[in-house]
């Protein structure tokens, strides 16, 4: 049995109307959720304002509502609990109904703009690797230890969390990493959270859709290491201009990793293959078959949390060299044709650029390399000339194309990506709308030993076209035009 009163605890309130004496059923914040004795708590969401709903929600069965105003009609037998901030209630309300989990198992939270999916990825089975049972929230899946659920948001919502976190608890798992968005921790759903540590990957040009500008994404991102309990530690990457800014009114224990700065934790690359990397982490050489400086970076960010939790050093050493690609992160194939095909989630300038440079790095340079690109809907317009003058810049052929429209034209993203195409790269640039048609023009152009880089949706397995998501996985299809095209 759940007593509204317990459940309350640590949230502010301001007012009451009513009795919290009451046992109560569950807690949501979807009015269409709520059934009889439920709590609902109303958020003002971007799109829709949960007050507007509170009605709904009493005619549904709730008994309690949870809002930062009180409605004008009060009826009689419900009590209302009027909170600051209704985001903030629900997380410690969600975090509370669950048993405090977070606080019965070894959680960290990875940050920033790209790396999130791969380090927090490669952290679960690192650890599965090394006997543990293990939980995983991230933007591709969520692992309680073996078993799989689909995800739908890079953080979920703060009921949802708990009751993943709770289930990783009672299937005996000790350690769980958590990608932390800036939407998620800007609407409060790590509060509430106990984390064991943080680590910050790096910050560029994104989500500036939702925050006004840069530095409030900066500050939204900064604002999760502030909340870290002296006991965790925070582990950020100081070749990053805003590594130390993470760090600076934390009270978890501050720890760097880097391969141009003095760090606790440092790397060089001694080599770069399209095989893997050698490289050199506090002294030691480690083969790993992971691609790529970003990549690097991500390996030394898990080296430097896995050391950070108390496994012995050499045997992460080990561990790591036996790490494999996450899905859509650098993901290739190679064709009877010796086509190499590549596919990657890079839907940042920041992103894109790392992944090109790359494989130029890595290449002979007497091959073509063809880049297809696209920009999302709905989403930061700004980043989309960047994107386009990046790619055609730093690719021998380039297809802008559709990635997920929304409710956008694909024909006015593709034209807004068309303004950053400058004029010594015209001819080497060309838009085709429909996707499929992108990927199949760049087999058809591709000879023996060239590379095919397919960028912007990595692990989706997805297109979303007005509201409705149609079947469409980058690899698959790469795979079936590149055996169908050279036969």
């Amino acid at each position: 049995m759940i007593i509204l009163k317990d459940i309350l605890y640590k949230v502010s309130i301001e007012a009451v109307k009513g009795s919290t004496e009451m046992a109560i059923n569950a807690i949501d914040f979807d009015s269409r959720k709520i059934a009889e004795n439920d709590v609902f708590i109303a958020i003002r969401g971007s799109v829709s304002d949960g007050h507007d709903y509170i009605e709904k929600a009493i005619n549904q069965g709730a008994i309690a509502i949870v809002c930062d105003t009180f409605p004008e009609i009060i009826v009689n037998g419900i009590t209302y609990i009027q909170v600051k901030d209704t985001n903030r209630a629900l997380a410690y309300m969600a975090a509370n109904c669950f048993g405090d989990p977070s606080q019965h198992l070894k959680l960290v939270g990875i940050t920033g703009t790209n790396g999130k999916t791969t380090i927090a990825s490669l952290l679960y089975q690192l650890f599965k690797k090394a006997g543990f049972k293990v939980g995983l929230l991230s933007t591709v899946k969520i692992l309680v230890d073996d078993v799989e659920y689909k995800a739908t948001h890079t953080t979920p919502d703060s009921i949802t969390v708990n009751r993943y976190l709770r289930e990783m608890v009672d299937a005996g798992v000790t350690h769980c990493f958590m990608e932390v968005s800036s939407h998620g921790i800007h609407q409060k759903r790590t509060e509430g959270l106990h984390f064991e540590g943080g680590v910050f990957t790096n910050l560029s040009h994104d989500h500036l859709d939702y925050h006004t500008d840069f530095a409030e994404y900066r500050d939204v991102k900064k604002s999760f290491f502030d909340h870290l309990p002296k006991t965790a530690f925070a582990l950020s990457n100081l070749d990053d201009k805003n590594g130390i800014v993470m760090l600076q009114n934390t009270a978890a224990r501050k720890l760097t990793y880097a391969l141009k700065s003095y760090a606790n934790y440092k790397a060089q690359i001694l080599e770069s293959q399209m095989g893997g990397l050698l490289m050199k982490i506090n002294e030691n050489e480690v083969w790993v078959r992971l691609i790529g400086t970003f990549n690097a970076y991500n390996l030394l960010a898990i080296y430097g949390t896995a050391v950070e939790l108390g496994l012995d050093y050499f045997e992460v050493l080990r561990l790591l060299s036996e790490l494999e690609s996450v899905s859509g992160r650098f993901q290739y194939i190679i064709s009877n044709e010796k086509i190499t095909a590549i596919v990657d989630y890079a839907h940042t300038p920041d992103a894109l650029e790392n992944v090109l440079k790359t494989i130029n790095d890595i290449r002979t340079k007497n091959e073509q390399l063809i880049t297809i690109v696209g920009c999302g809907g709905d989403r930061d317009k700004t980043k989309r000339p960047i994107m386009a003058n990046i790619a055609s810049t730093m690719s021998d052929k380039t297809i802008i194309t559709s990635d997920n429209p929304r409710t956008e034209k694909p024909e006015d993203i593709i034209a807004d990506m068309e303004k950053g195409v400058g004029p010594q790269n015209f001819k080497k640039t060309m838009s085709i709308t429909d996707r499929r048609q992108a990927i199949q023009a760049a087999c058809q152009m591709a000879q023996p030993n060239d590379i095919i880089l397919i960028a912007g949706k990595g692990h989706e397995t997805y297109q979303e076209i007005q509201g409705v998501r149609y079947d469409f996985d980058d690899m698959q299809i790469v795979k079936e035009l590149l055996i169908q095209l050279h036969k």
